[in-house]
Parts: C-alpha cells; sequence; structure tokens
C-alpha cells in the first residue's frame, strides 16, 4: 500500500511538469494532455510492478512524446524526424522553466470562461478525473468532459492563430489582469487570472455554492496546494495567506450533525492554529512592502478575525477600514455587503442597513443580500422584516445546508415571535 501511495504521489508531482515539456516541445496542449494522461496510465500499470525508474520525470515525458507521435502518425501530421527526435536522449530542460506555471497560465487563457478555466486546471494540474470535476460542480461527467474538451480546443485556436498563449518560447507573456486577480492595480499581471482562478476554486470548496455539504475539501485543498507552487510576490502571498487563514476556521464551521455554525457562535478552540500561525506570517513577511492588493487586504481581515480569542474580541473599526480600501480598489458588491455588516457590527445595524440599500440592483436575487439584510434587521429589534428577509434568502440558496441553517433561523424567530 505504501508503494501505491508513493507512486501515486509521484505521478501526481510530474504530471502538471510532462505536460509542460510536451505542450512547449510540440505547441499543442489538446494533444499533449491526452498523452500526459496515457503515459500516467502507463506508468501506473508498470511502475508499482517494475520498479520506479532512476528518471521518473523522463521516462514519462519519452512515454508521453511517443504516444503523441503515434496519434500524429495516425493522423499524417508527423513524419520519421519527429519520431527519431522524441527518442532521443531527454535532454535536461531550460533552467529557470517553470513548466507547471506554463501550463496553470494555459488552464487561465483569457480566451476560455471562467468556469472552463477552473475545470482546466483541476483536470491538468491538479489531475482530477473527468468524472470527479463533475461530481464536485454537480453535473454530468458527459457535460464536463464537453467543456474540457471545448476548452482544449480553444486553446488549440488560440496558439494556432498566434495569440498570447503561445508556448514556443516556453514561457507567455503577461496577460489582461482581470477582476479577481489583485495585483495593487497595476494595468497587467501574468498571475493574475491564475490567482483567481484558485481563488474561486478555494471558495467553492470551503463554502459551495450548491449541493448538499457546507465544504468541499478537496476542492479547498486542492486550491491550497496549487497556489503553494506558484511563485510567491506579495499578491499571491496574500492570496495563500488567506487561504490558510479562512481554511483554519473550517473544523469549527460545521457542528456534529454537518449544519452550519456562524462565525460569532464557533467554539474557537476548534480552529487549526498551525494554519493561523503560517498564515500569519506569510501575511505579515509581505504586507506594507508596497500598496496591498486585494487578497493581501482579505488576507488581513481574515487575520483580524483569527486573531480575536472571543467573538466580541474582534477589531470591527480595523475590519471596516480595510473594506473601505479593499471597496475602493474592487468596486465589487460583494465588498460592500461585507463592508455593511462590518459597519452595522461596528457602529450599529442601522448604518449597516442604510450601506445595504441600493445594492438590489447590484446583486439581483442573491440570497447573500437577504441573509444580511435578516441578520441586521434582526439586531435591530424589527422581527417581521428579518423573518420575511430569511425566508427569501433561503428560497434562494442553492446549498441545502445554508438553505437547512436560514430555514431554522427563520423558524426560531417566528417562534419567539408568536410567544411574545
Amino acid at each position: 500500500m505504501a508503494a501505491e501511495t508513493t507512486v501515486e504521489g509521484l505521478l501526481r508531482e510530474c504530471a502538471p511538469q510532462v505536460l509542460g515539456v510536451l505542450t512547449r516541445r510540440y505547441g499543442d496542449f489538446a494533444a499533449a494532455e491526452d498523452a500526459t494522461q496515457e503515459a500516467l496510465l502507463a506508468a501506473a500499470g508498470h511502475w508499482p510492478r517494475d520498479g520506479v525508474p532512476d528518471n521518473p520525470r523522463g521516462w514519462l515525458i519519452q512515454t508521453g512524446a511517443r504516444k503523441l507521435l503515434d496519434q500524429r502518425r495516425s493522423e499524417q501530421a508527423r513524419r520519421r524526424r519527429e519520431e527519431l527526435a522524441a527518442l532521443r536522449e531527454v535532454p535536461s530542460e531550460a533552467p529557470g522553466v517553470d513548466d507547471t506555471l506554463v501550463v496553470m497560465r494555459l488552464c487561465c487563457h483569457p480566451a476560455l470562461s471562467v468556469p472552463s478555466q477552473i475545470a482546466l486546471t483541476l483536470r491538468a494540474i491538479g489531475g482530477l478525473t473527468t468524472a470527479e470535476i463533475a461530481r464536485a460542480f454537480l453535473v454530468p461527467e458527459a457535460t464536463m468532459a464537453q467543456r474540457i474538451s471545448r476548452a482544449k480546443q480553444t486553446i488549440r485556436k488560440a496558439v494556432d492563430n498566434g495569440g498570447p498563449a503561445s508556448v514556443g518560447g516556453a514561457t507567455l507573456p503577461p496577460t489582461q489582469c482581470r477582476g479577481g486577480g489583485g495585483g495593487g492595480g497595476r494595468a497587467t499581471d501574468d498571475l493574475g487570472p491564475v490567482r483567481q482562478v484558485l481563488y474561486l476554486i478555494f471558495n467553492e470548496g470551503y463554502a459551495a455554492s450548491s449541493g448538499v455539504d457546507v465544504h468541499r475539501v478537496d476542492l479547498s485543498a486542492e486550491a491550497i496546494r496549487l497556489t503553494r507552487m506558484l511563485p510567491l510576490d506579495p499578491e499571491t502571498a496574500g492570496l495563500l495567506a488567506l487561504m490558510l487563514l479562512t481554511d483554519a476556521r473550517r473544523p469549527a464551521r460545521t457542528d456534529a450533525s454537518g449544519a452550519l455554525v456562524p462565525l460569532e457562535e464557533q467554539d474557537r478552540t476548534l480552529w487549526d492554529r498551525r494554519l493561523i500561525a503560517e498564515g500569519t506570517a506569510i501575511l505579515d513577511a509581505v504586507f506594507g512592502t508596497g500598496p496591498p492588493g486585494e487578497y493581501q487586504l482579505q488576507a488581513a481581515i481574515a487575520a483580524l478575525h483569527d486573531r480575536a480569542a472571543r467573538a466580541e474580541d474582534t477589531d470591527w473599526r480595523q475590519i471596516l477600514a480595510l473594506y473601505g480600501v479593499l471597496e475602493q480598489l474592487t468596486g465589487s458588491p460583494v465588498v460592500t455587503l461585507n463592508r455593511a455588516i462590518a459597519a452595522a457590527m461596528a457602529h450599529g445595524p442601522a448604518e449597516g442597513l442604510r450601506l445595504l440599500d441600493g445594492l438590489d440592483e447590484r446583486l439581483p436575487g442573491h440570497h447573500r443580500l437577504d441573509a444580511a439584510r435578516a441578520h441586521l434587521y434582526e439586531r435591530a429589534g424589527r422581527r417581521d422584516d428579518a423573518l420575511a428577509h430569511y425566508r427569501r434568502a433561503a428560497a434562494r440558496t442553492t446549498n441545502l445546508a445554508e438553505r437547512h441553517y436560514l430555514t431554522m433561523k427563520a423558524a426560531r424567530l417566528f417562534s419567539s415571535s408568536a410567544q411574545g
């Protein structure tokens, strides 16, 4: 069993590197991904029986190259000279070339939709099967297979047309930084789209948008693992710190029955102090070294929550100030919603409700807006308004655990109102 685990871990580690080499060498991401998968399957069959080769990465690269050339020969796309080139001794790769990072950037190509970026990243870098990704996002396997196939074809067309994903030179030029990528307001940021995708994967794992469970631990853990593989520039370090500081609270986020426990009611002795210490150390090392990006700001907010021994010890005024800076940086309505909650905690529910005014058009039908209003109305003693918004929020969420929590809040409020 231990040998099988070792082989599995080695294959997982080598997979994105092999894919990166084959993609750079042959310039065809889709074909390279297929060849890499075949090489991994071959290794999984041979290595436990025959032993791990001295150069496992080279073995996989040569096997993948042969598979890829077999495919091309069947399509009459390559001839004898390419087969001979692939069968040569594997040369040492150019120093400083991070093939895993190249593949990450390809998976987050701006021509792809965000769902496709996420799916392709989990498949090519995370090593998840199509079936596992489909289960994580609650779609049929065939649907996810089509999504991944279309994504690979989109990248192939972009490369063929000379787009920014050309990998002949081993590295990709910077891509336009889109919302969610942070970067402290820089016009371009070559890791911005990668960070955005990893952030979305983590969020889906920590707070599942649909399904029965509150968490999808495999997704949040994979996002942390992949973020650790990136060069830790200040904003990437901020993202990693944010993930660690947030994930540290996961053990207390549900009770023994799996029901959701809000932050102010969590047993803080269950929080993972090791993750808090690591996340805080990473944040302290980069915060203040330059204008903070959105992930550094979010990490700073998470650190303030994690440092509070009790809910009533939380420094809400400092959190409110950080949300103000974050709102100016991003313009995100979700940040505005969170700032309103912080304002309510610092200055009273009336101030929070005032800040929520006008968000309906920016967050149409969003259950979290109704849930925030319900919470603040309850704190203000306006039970009828709180009850109405708890019920509306419960009807709008697609996560069953969250729906149960909101429904129970409404039921308890109704019961106390009837008794009163």
